[in-house]
């Protein structure tokens, strides 16, 4: 079935899911690899500029401040924000595809310039700060424009995991930058290795940009404005290499259909929807974001300063260890993400929230005796965020998937900016508790209060949690454009032909 008028002027189409029984094609591959990136690229910007911060403050650089040198990483964090309530609310207006090509050209600008930072003082200082806001910019518009695409086109049977994959994929870009850092830094000049490690970013998005130029616009969000000729195309296209797979499609009839009268979407319909419409929503969101960002910035921006401080162990051979906590975070999501399309969302990401709070609290313990080194504390935290990173990338997935198709991107934005503000709050308060580090009964509090915040988030996912595993996203969050009663009468498990 074709989209076609109906007598009231409105538009019925099978479109949404004829996109959810697809199988599996080089399409969806080429899909995830072009779109996936931004989450390297936030990874490895965050840690080359974490990694270059003493260098920057030599005199045969830029000879910056240690308050100049902090201020980095913050600009770089608010322009995150900005961009993605800024690029999220144009994402939701003008399309996926004309977004997150105009992100990743704007972070590409940004990192680009910051690499072309010349001499001392001010001006050299204030030019690099900005230049690390429109890099942050950028980053923080594709994590809005991209989370909505991908879970538009993916099919809702592989929805959740490679979702959580993606996110994940922000520690191999941390694991690149720590090697990028390790060369760069240690052996060229440090007026030139920081900038070509700057530069490691853009030479990646050049090659992603040529690559995304062939990726089509999301056929929900067409659909959903009015273009439903153009939607039509774009479907046609992709079911084409779908059947080039050799796998045979479930045929989709009448019955799938969803009726649908475009509407906009503007603040005043965001705010309804978040705090009227889907406010136990708001609240699952919002929890699952801000617990996850917490612990993550606490840990992820004073670990250098526990190995040290507590563990003797040398600022050059710091970055080591952090390609061990790296890889843990990494391989969570890759290998047990397919559990939140098959045991399901609420017991996943419930469980992997508790279940991180309480081994940290486990190895607080430890900590607070004495009996860790520098490397059983990082294969400690290697274990509990094996199981934090699949769930924090989960929270991602769930601000993405629980929310109309006509405000998703701002929803993303706006779950993003408050987590971002809450987070920062993590690295303060557990550098204050690491202070001189001669009293470990004090980071032993903050580690309890970590796995206590974990916890919470996952006592919310309980009572909050939506169950969207395998289900169409129209059947999760009914879109604002779907004319009463005339929604998809499928709306439990999508019906597949192939593995789970």
């Amino acid at each position: 079935m074709t989209s076609t008028a109906t007598a009231s002027g409105a538009v019925r189409s099978t479109i949404p899911a004829r996109l959810d029984r697809l199988a599996w094609s080089p399409f969806h591959t080429r899909l995830v690899l072009a779109l996936g990136v931004a989450w390297v690229l936030d990874g490895l910007e965050i840690t080359i500029a974490s990694s270059v911060g003493a260098v920057l403050g030599q005199a045969d650089t830029l000879a910056m401040s240690a308050t100049a040198v902090g201020a980095v990483a913050t600009v770089y964090l608010v322009g995150q924000v900005f961009g993605a309530l800024f690029f999220g609310r144009l994402a939701d207006r003008l399309g996926r595809r004309n977004l997150f090509m105009v992100t990743l050209a704007v972070y590409l600008g940004g990192s680009g310039l910051t690499a072309l930072t010349l001499g001392h003082g001010t001006g050299a200082v204030v030019y690099l700060l900005l230049t690390r806001f429109v890099a942050g910019a950028g980053i923080g518009g594709e994590y809005a424009a991209i989370n909505s695409a991908i879970d538009e086109m993916i099919p809702a049977p592989y929805r959740g995991r490679i979702d959580i994959g993606v996110n994940g994929t922000y520690w191999a870009g941390a694991i690149l930058g720590t090697l990028g850092a390790l060369f760069f830094l240690h052996t060229l000049p440090p007026a030139l290795g920081w900038r070509l490690g700057f530069l490691l970013g853009p030479v990646l998005a050049v090659v992603v940009l040529y690559v995304r130029r062939n990726l089509p616009e999301s056929p929900r969000w067409l659909l959903m404005h009015g273009r439903a000729a153009e939607a039509e195309r774009v479907i046609a296209l992709v079911e084409a290499q779908s059947h080039q797979s050799g796998r045979a499609l479930r045929p989709v009839d009448d019955s799938d259909a969803i009726e649908i009268r475009p509407v906009r979407g503007g603040y005043r319909t965001l705010l309804r929807v978040l705090f009227v419409d889907h406010w136990r929503r708001s609240v699952l969101g919002a929890s699952l974001m801000i617990t996850q960002s917490f612990l993550y910035n606490a840990i992820f921006f004073t670990y250098v300063l526990v190995l040290t401080r507590f563990y003797g162990v040398s600022a050059d051979n710091a970055p080591l260890y952090l390609i061990g906590f790296a890889l843990g975070n990494l391989l969570g999501p890759l290998t047990i993400g397919r559990l939140f399309d098959t045991v399901g969302r609420k017991p996943m990401i419930s469980g992997t929230y508790i279940l991180s709070g309480v081994l940290l609290a486990v190895t607080a313990y430890l900590f607070d005796q004495g009996v860790l080194t520098a490397a059983t504390q990082t294969i400690a935290w290697c274990v509990i965020f094996f199981f934090a990173s699949a769930g924090a990338s989960a929270a991602y997935l769930t601000v993405s998937e629980i929310f109309p198709l006509e405000v998703r991107a701002q929803a993303i934005a706006v779950f993003f900016a408050i987590a971002q503000c809450f987070g920062a709050i993590g690295p303060v308060l557990y550098g204050h508790l690491i202070g001189a580090g001669t009293n470990p009964s004090r980071l032993f509090v903050g580690y309890l209060i970590g796995g206590a915040v974990m916890v919470a988030g996952g006592i919310v996912e309980i009572v909050f949690g939506v169950r969207a595993e395998r289900r169409p996203l129209e059947s999760v969050a009914l879109p604002l454009s779907a004319v009463a009663g005339k929604a998809p009468r499928r709306a439990g498990d999508i019906a597949t032909g192939f593995s789970s």
